[in-house]
């Protein structure tokens, strides 16, 4: 149990800036065993989001709540994923082999290309959210559950990236290279379960909800390909383009379904 503790403690501290005990550290061991609460991550991440609309959207408006829950996703993860996506699109966008695409993602300067991305991510997330929410009219506890799903359920296709892609770089210098080490049937299973509980909530509401999940491996499926023509695997970038471009496609997914459902 004290290991187990020890271990989340590793994921909340590697994945948010929620502050931690003094005696978690980063060590490769438990941070590699930690991708098994990373979809767990996304419930806390989902909660402290959803906590800041309802606060924001009592005292306001529900398009001042949808930001505000926005704002504390990037404050809690420390922009964790955003600055994943920004560097993908601009390696990609700037680069034209391998070790010039690599170069350009571990520079932390943001350049055109990433600065687009992050433009239209928070354009895409608010009209979604608000679309959604104004719309369907959701009960609160609906609307709690589509914020810990669409959470958990974009880090849990990041995750399956490392459990199913090779890492990229040949050097030892990013913080992602220790999970790209080894997984075992835990880290998998607890993966999936905290990825797809909050999903599960969600459709003993509606159950068409629980088809937001099939776009997922198609995103998975092309991003792992396009990964793979250009640089060999992933990185810790790679993964937190996944993540976030999943959130909007967990988000769109269950716009349409509801507007057809």
């Amino acid at each position: 149990m004290k290991q187990e503790l020890r271990i989340f403690f590793t994921a909340l501290m590697f994945y948010t800036r929620i502050p931690c005990p003094s005696w978690v550290d980063h060590s490769p061991d438990y941070i590699n065993k930690a991708t098994r609460y990373f979809p767990l991550i996304g419930w806390i991440v989902g909660g402290v989001s959803f906590a800041a609309y309802f606060l924001f959207s009592f005292l306001f408006t529900i398009q001042i709540g949808v930001v505000a829950s926005l704002v504390a996703g990037v404050l809690v993860t420390g922009a964790f994923h955003e600055d994943g996506l920004a560097d993908v699109y601009d390696g990609f966008g700037g680069g034209w082999t391998k070790a010039k695409i690599l170069e350009i993602m571990k520079d932390s300067r943001v350049g055109t290309y990433g600065v687009a991305a992050l433009v239209f991510l928070f354009l895409t997330k608010y009209l979604l959210l608000t679309q959604w929410i104004t719309t369907a009219s959701e009960a609160w506890l609906v609307v709690l559950l589509a914020f810990l799903s669409y959470h958990s359920l974009a880090r849990l296709t990041a995750i399956n990236m490392v459990f199913t892609t090779e890492y990229a770089r040949e050097d030892e210098q990013s913080k992602a290279k220790p999970i790209a080490k080894a997984h075992g049937p835990r880290e998998i299973l607890g993966a999936w379960f905290f990825g797809l509980a909050p999903l599960a909530g969600l459709a003993a509401f509606h159950w068409q909800y629980a088809l937001v999940i099939l776009p997922l491996p198609l995103l998975l499926y092309f991003s792992r390909r396009y990964f793979i023509k250009w640089i060999g695997g992933y990185t810790g970038d790679c993964l937190g383009a996944v993540e976030q471009l999943a959130e909007c496609l967990v988000l769109a997914t269950l716009f349409v379904l509801w507007k057809f459902m």
